[in-house]
């Protein structure tokens, strides 16, 4: 196979990936918990809100874990592009309407997408890692930009967030490169496995 061939198979991949994620997310239950908010602080309700939410902090662990597991570049364009989408994700919370089935629906295919990948040992092509990534870094960057605004100090807060995020990935790749040899590998394989399991369960429930 030419390498054409494998960069439009690559192409068309990734496209099935994402089309599969936008419609899934559409009937899955709302996540009412992480998108609508009371009363908030600033630098320490964001920086909380990744770590106390499984489901974002499940995603953010991911990412890093596959990072890990992929090895090269993929150890930090992985965790550099999650948070900078992430924001962009966020200014749309903030000016934009999504129907938050949608919303919670792309974020559980982000467990399931991520998971699948770190228990499959996906060596994904950059292009297609970093498209993925960046899917649903939207789709978890916009629940934290329309809670945003409930905020004291919304800049603070997004910089909360932003930082939390970082941290948990650059733990998911401690954890992939301290386990990474263990079993040859099917510990952060297993790890995947249980991402993977969340995934589906927060996209039946839509409990999050």
């Amino acid at each position: 196979m030419t390498r054409r061939s494998h960069s439009t198979e690559n192409a068309n991949t990734v496209m099935r990936i994402m089309a599969t994620a936008l419609i899934a997310a559409g009937f899955a239950g709302p996540a009412s918990a992480h998108i609508l908010g009371g009363p908030m602080g600033g630098f320490g309700s964001g920086f909380e809100h990744p770590l106390l939410g499984a489901d974002h902090f499940l995603a953010m662990l991911a990412v890093g874990l596959w990072g890990a597991q992929m090895g090269g570049r993929s150890v930090w364009t992985l965790p550099a592009t999650f948070p900078l989408i992430m924001c962009i994700g966020g200014v749309i919370g903030m000016l934009g309407n999504v129907a938050d089935s949608i919303i919670s629906g792309g974020i559980s295919l982000s467990l399931i997408a991520l998971g699948a990948a770190i228990a499959s040992r996906w060596k994904a092509p950059e292009f297609a890692s970093l498209t993925i990534i960046a899917l649903f870094a939207l789709f978890h960057g916009y629940p934290h930009g329309k809670m945003a605004p409930n905020a004291t100090d919304p800049a603070a807060y997004t910089v909360g967030f932003v930082v939390a995020t970082g941290m948990i990935h650059i733990l998911g790749i401690g954890i992939g490169f301290g386990l990474g040899k263990l079993y040859n590998g099917l510990v952060v394989r297993a790890l995947g496995g249980l991402i993977v399991l969340a995934g589906v369960y927060y996209l039946a429930t839509g409990q999050m």
